[in-house]
């Protein structure tokens, strides 16, 4: 059975070795993740108002936190579970886990004719001042979805300056935040925050109402999604569209707000992804957005339409064409198209995912 009945119905669930896995080893990857806790506290916001990701003032939180729950995640092949580990219902922050979910918001503004090229400048179609003048008119939808806009100013009283020269590779310890000389758009590769932002306020323009609607509507609805999550925006962050305040929300957590919900509504969006967007016969994402989602920027080859991926062999055990949404704090959903694998791990130590990976694809038998 490929999809899971609709919340609250369980997961239908598999003997390891029905599905070609090796039931001890499969216990040694769970063993694996449970002891391999994230190095992020359990009170959230204080990690963030501490410095996790910036000095004062550039880190004032401006939307909601919540305290972090145990690690816990599970393992699908064939769309069943055939292991899990801790309260895989418990709703927390995803950080950036969110950028994926724009990702497949773009797909559904590309299909329904909202965006009609991803090359064309996202002034062409959205009249905002975040988008107006010589360089951030020039930015194309493309730009944003792979994080290669250079786009420059302040959105919602955070400034692109604040995530310049961040090292994904060594988060909360080296400096960023200094003025680097901006490239043209569309030349250079920077994780950003900020301009992750702007894609979501230029998205919640051409839709017209606000994403989260959306985002119940045409995914989390259709995929029999709990009511459980919730997408939170910042205190700053509303505009006007059509004449009401409305909340941009962002692509993460990085200064509160973004996603909130939990591994069994994380793991019908990897089947989702998984299935080409199509749900039990239902499509939900445009024929094409999955695909071109994996396609490498030249800029980047380990990332695509706000998707992770693993095309330069980062993690050795994986398949390359596998696709990653991954957060902050241990937060990945991992799915592997060759082998019909999807997997969440929540609060999992960063640096233990490719040895995670590992353990469970040593498990096929």
């Amino acid at each position: 059975m490929p999809f899971p009945p609709p919340h609250p119905l369980p997961f239908p669930v598999a003997q390891p070795a029905a599905l070609g896995f090796d039931a001890g080893r499969l216990q040694g990857a769970v063993a694996h993740a449970v002891a391999h806790e994230t190095p992020f506290p359990r009170d959230l916001l204080s990690h963030l108002e501490n410095g996790q990701f910036e000095q004062p003032p550039d880190n004032e939180v401006l939307g909601p936190t919540a305290p972090r729950g145990d690690p816990n995640g599970l393992i699908t092949r064939d769309g069943a579970v055939i292991a899990r580990w801790g309260d895989t219902r418990r709703v927390d922050m995803t950080f950036s886990v969110a950028k994926s979910c724009l990702s497949l918001l773009a797909g559904i503004a590309m299909g329904d004719g909202l965006i009609r090229d991803l090359d064309e400048p996202v002034a062409a179609t959205v009249r905002d001042p975040a988008f107006s003048g010589e360089r951030n008119g020039a930015v194309t939808w493309r730009m944003l979805l792979t994080q290669t806009s250079e786009w420059e100013g302040t959105l919602f009283g955070k400034a692109d300056r604040i995530d310049r020269g961040r090292d994904l590779q060594r988060e909360g310890k080296a400096p960023k935040g200094w003025e680097r000389p901006l490239e043209a758009p569309g030349t250079h590769w920077e994780y950003n925050d900020v301009r992750v932002n702007a894609l979501s306020l230029a998205l919640l323009h051409r839709f017209g109402r606000a994403l989260p609607e959306v985002w119940r509507e045409r995914v989390m609805d259709p995929i029999g999604a709990s009511p459980d999550w919730r997408w939170e925006g910042y205190r700053t962050a509303e505009v006007e569209i059509g004449g009401r305040k409305v909340a941009s929300v962002p692509g993460g957590g990085h200064w509160g707000g973004g996603i909130f919900t939990h591994a069994e509504d994380q793991a019908r969006l990897g089947l989702l992804v998984l299935h080409d967007g199509v749900w039990d016969g239902r499509r939900l994402i445009p024929e094409g957005w999955i695909a071109a989602s994996g396609v490498p920027t030249p800029l980047n080859p380990d990332y695509g339409l706000l998707w992770w991926l693993n095309r330069s062999g980062r993690f050795p055990e994986a398949d390359r064409a596998s696709l990653l949404a991954v957060g902050a704090g241990g937060n990945t959903i991992w799915v592997e198209p060759a082998t019909r694998i999807v997997a969440v791990f929540r609060w999992l130590d960063p640096a233990a995912l490719p040895g995670m990976i590992a353990r469970v694809k040593g498990a096929l038998a």
